[in-house]
């Protein structure tokens, strides 16, 4: 894809009255396409309640391999507001195996154990799979 198409797609993504799906499909060219731009949209919709769009989302992320998306990734897994929507993110942090991946699963397991009921049980054991798939010991020691 050369430069002028990348630009015209990078303008869709700040373009006022978008919509949704306009603005995915061209984060995701983009990122196809190597560009960062697409990094800030990419992000948001990993953080989308729908889990489909957030794991499209989550593959256009790590075949852009921004070294941002760790940190994004991390904040999103860890965030107890957001726990219900986790799993995109989860999966991504695993799938890069991120310098933060270990720290925000643990962090993310310990509190869900800590919450009475089963309500975020498959979140729980997300990270306790994940952390078993990037070394065995981390998921020992939870």
């Amino acid at each position: 894809m050369d430069s002028a198409a990348r630009d015209r797609l990078a303008l869709v993504l700040t373009a006022p009255g978008q919509p949704l799906e306009v603005r995915q499909a061209a984060a995701v060219e983009l990122a196809e396409a190597g560009d960062r731009r697409a990094f800030e949209t990419l992000a948001l919709l990993l953080n989308y309640r729908d889990e489909a769009l957030a794991r499209q989302a989550a593959r256009a992320l790590l075949r852009l391999g921004d070294p941002r998306t760790g940190r994004a990734a991390a904040a999103l897994a860890t965030n107890p507001l957001r726990v219900a929507y986790a799993l995109p993110a989860i999966d991504l942090l695993v799938d890069l195996r991120a310098p933060e991946a270990v720290p925000a699963l643990t962090e993310t397991l310990r509190r869900l154990r800590a919450e009475p009921g089963p309500a975020h049980q498959h979140i729980a054991r997300a990270c306790a799979q994940g952390l078993e798939a990037l070394g065995g010991a981390a998921a020992d020691e939870q």
